[in-house]
């Protein structure tokens, strides 16, 4: 039995559990349980609080985890980076009040900076030559400037829109995070093993992920110009129709770039197009 250490609330939480949903693992959590056991995969789910997820891993309380990588770099444990999940994607960094004139790094000499991760800002200044004065806060770091606190803050930003309703500026990304699947590093065999399969759901989730199914009639003297515009994983598959003229073509497309490219396979001739989501992609 595989035991995994997950966020107890947040988006971080609803990202995991719906990234294992869509591995076909079955949990079922309950507000008032800490640990609850898969009923169709070897593997138990640990519920803890962001921060304690990497020392519980390093430690062997979990064998593998979800975190923050914010988290992670903050907490400097003896764990493993085992895949970047792609989801939850933050970043952290400097602002200070708008109406402040910014230059450069050398603004924060001599200035207090409030936030919840000291040892990354201290890891940062210190490689930049800065001596500013690190306020440790826990909670909503963004209300430091304004009520004289500190003079600046270092936090999570997503949208930005917090840094603005609190009258601050982003002036330095100090790092970019996303949720990581960390590891202890003594798993055995048998768990290895468990990982492994795991690693294999969630690739063929990931894979799938803002991608489409396009099948489509095409005339076989326009076949060459329209396998041209279309950026499949490989090349697409051309299927033989009942009228000679014409054949179906079936290929992936992303999300990105999909209404330009389905614009020009019309303008080529391509009929009947259907497009249908993927759940599931094998590479």
């Amino acid at each position: 039995m595989l035991r995994i250490a997950v966020q107890s609330k947040g988006r971080l939480y609803d990202d995991t559990m719906n990234l294992l949903s869509e591995a076909g693992i079955k949990v079922n959590p309950s507000k008032r349980t800490l640990l609850v056991q898969s009923s169709n995969f070897p593997i138990e789910v640990l519920f803890l609080r962001d921060d304690d997820i990497p020392q519980c891993v390093a430690d062997g309380v979990a064998d593998i985890g979800v975190v923050g990588e914010n988290e992670f770099e903050e907490r400097q444990e003896d764990a493993v980076i085992v895949d970047r999940l792609g989801f939850s994607r933050c970043r952290l960094s400097l602002a200070i009040p708008k109406a402040e004139a910014y230059e450069g790094l050398t603004w924060f000499n001599g200035k207090k900076i409030a936030t919840s991760y000291p040892g990354i800002l201290r890891r940062f200044l210190d490689k930049n030559g800065i001596q500013a004065d690190i306020h440790v806060i826990t909670g909503s770091v963004e209300v430091s400037p304004g009520i004289g606190l500190a003079d600046a803050i270092f936090d999570i930003v997503s949208s930005g829109s917090t840094l603005v309703h609190n009258n601050l500026k982003e002036v330095e990304v100090v790092m970019q995070s996303e949720a990581l699947l960390i590891g202890n590093r003594s798993l055995d065999d048998e768990k290895q093993s468990i990982v492994n399969e795991l690693l294999f759901r969630i690739h063929a989730v990931r894979a799938a992920q803002d991608k489409k199914y396009v099948m489509m009639n095409v005339p076989k003297d326009r076949l060459n110009d329209i396998i041209a515009v279309l950026p499949g994983i490989k090349s697409p598959t051309v299927i033989p129709l009942s009228e000679s003229d014409w054949c179906a073509v079936h290929t992936v497309l992303d999300e990105e770039r999909f209404w330009e490219i389905i614009n020009k396979l019309k303008e080529l001739g391509a009929q009947g197009i259907l497009v249908t989501p993927i759940e599931k992609m094998i590479l």
